[in-house]
């Protein structure tokens, strides 16, 4: 329907049928399954399990809920629901609750309609501007979302408090004909959820003892933390009752996944850094490791913020390497990892035996627990006890870390110098060449670090800060310095 229309006659004359929200998404979703297109671009890794449950719910006409951990993009998934709403619906102009011409709820719409007949100016509302969103907080209350009695209105236009037109109304009454989504709805106090249970049943609202039978047609949307069960609050049971359907979110399920979720939400330039497909791999290993890491609270959940904004200091980190040292163009090195630190510690509780140790150490841990799991996906196991005739891969770098003096890597080494630093340890470029042949030219020296740092994970070799950089020596060779 086109917008220029602007008067209810006009309206009419082009055929017009008034439906409810929950019709359009429901017709607008049967469309877009038809022709094969997503509803849901951008969200990865749902295809066959949460998308499925949420198409159904919406052809069946159902308030939602869905239930997850933090960053399971469970806001997105609502956000993107107003792609299916028709992309403009009419309504009586002045009308502070987008009245249906056809079908006015308020007594402005009402009068407006009986006054002017089909002379009733029409506006238009586009789609975008049809979702409202409001956090559930503690500090939220009945007028917020409902409305109150609006005392100067009600001296300005010399009306009663039994006037209906006193009424200013909330947040709920003005999103009629939108999506409106409450985010952590065990957040809202259990006398604010029971306010809600006429609006998803019956349409009715009440405002100061007011009973008005206003049918709002909205498409409810709530978002919330199993977490939040237990720790702050509850959904009760009454309205958990009138909400059609509950579904489940998750986080990615492999690497796969996790990496295009990254490299969509990452905000970075990248032009002036070469990044190996490994580094990415470690991005989202960490996240893997630190929702089943001990230290790491599982209940409160591991967000993918983490692996997006580690990804973007991770990068940052190489290009204020580069541009200190001067180069136009860079590789990301196995060092840099250690700045994603201050986005890991932000983004995890620890329980009680993680605070002990520190955010810094937990962090630390997790990134040596990702890069042995990477290490082993291409490297033989390391075994801590061997038999004779057992041939050891790793005793050729380990015997060269005994002979040499020692070995420094700068963090802000040049090219040049970290290139010739790590072609001096020619055991590493025969390990690779053995197990791990495929390994692009440009993300062997990435590889051979991530060698180095699997080895001490697992106490094949001794790792230690000096200034601006790291020594490694053999475990004995270093125990014999320390003495």
């Amino acid at each position: 329907m086109k917008p220029e229309i602007k008067t209810l006659a006009a309206l009419k004359k082009a055929g017009y049928h008034s439906k409810s929200i929950k019709e359009e998404l429901r017709e607008n979703l049967m469309e877009a399954l038809k022709s094969g297109k997503s509803a849901f671009e951008g969200v990865h890794g749902y295809e066959d399990t949460v998308l499925p449950q949420l198409e159904r719910a919406i052809l069946s006409g159902h308030n939602i809920n869905l239930l997850g951990l933090r960053g399971q993009a469970k806001t997105r998934l609502a956000r993107l629901m107003v792609g299916l709403l028709d992309e403009y619906i009419p309504y009586i102009e002045g009308s502070e609750i987008n009245d249906d011409p056809f079908n006015p709820i308020s007594s402005f719409g009402r009068e407006q309609l009986n006054t002017l007949g089909e002379k009733t100016t029409i506006a238009w509302l586009h789609r975008d501007a049809r979702f409202y969103e409001k956090l559930a907080t503690p500090d939220v209350t009945i007028s917020d979302l409902i409305g109150d009695i609006d005392p100067i209105k009600a001296a300005t236009l010399k009306l009663s408090y039994a006037d209906e037109r006193v009424l200013h109304y909330g947040m709920i009454p003005r999103a009629n004909r939108c999506i409106f989504v409450i985010n952590e709805l065990p957040d809202l106090q259990a006398r604010i959820q029971v306010a809600l249970f006429n609006i998803l049943e019956e349409g009715d609202v009440q405002i100061r003892g007011f009973q008005l039978r206003m049918p709002l047609d909205l498409q409810f949307v709530f978002t919330a933390n199993p977490e939040d069960y237990t720790n702050r609050g509850s959904i009760v049971t009454p309205l958990k009752d009138r909400i059609g359907s509950q579904i489940l979110t998750h986080y990615p399920e492999n690497l796969t996944i996790a990496k295009k979720i990254t490299a969509q939400e990452s905000k970075v330039s990248k032009e002036a850094v070469h990044i190996p497909e490994l580094a990415k791999d470690l991005v989202e290993q960490i996240g893997f490791e630190a929702r089943n890491n001990e230290y790491v609270d599982a209940k409160s959940g591991v967000s993918a913020r983490l692996s997006i904004t580690a990804y973007e200091n991770l990068v940052s980190t190489a290009m204020h390497r580069s541009i200190l040292t001067g180069t136009d163009k860079t590789s990301l090195r196995f060092i840099d990892v250690l700045g994603m630190i201050p986005s890991i510690i932000g983004k995890i509780e620890l329980v009680y035996e993680g605070e002990e140790e520190g955010a810094a150490f937990v962090a630390e841990t997790l990134i040596n627990n990702a890069a042995k799991s990477l290490f082993l996906k291409s490297f033989p196991k390391i075994e801590k006890l061997k038999h004779e005739q057992d041939e050891d891969p790793y005793a050729d770098i380990v015997n060269w870390f005994f002979e040499a003096s020692s070995f420094e890597l700068l963090d802000n080494a040049t090219e040049a110098d970290y290139d010739n630093a790590l072609k001096s340890i020619a055991p590493l470029q025969d390990l690779i060449e053995r197990y791990a042949p495929d390994t692009p030219k440009k993300d062997v020296n990435f590889m051979k670090e991530l060698i180095l740092w699997a080895l001490v994970a697992f106490n094949k070799l001794n790792k230690k800060r000096i200034g601006k950089g790291y020594s490694y020596k053999d475990p004995y060779g270093a125990y014999f310095s320390d003495l």
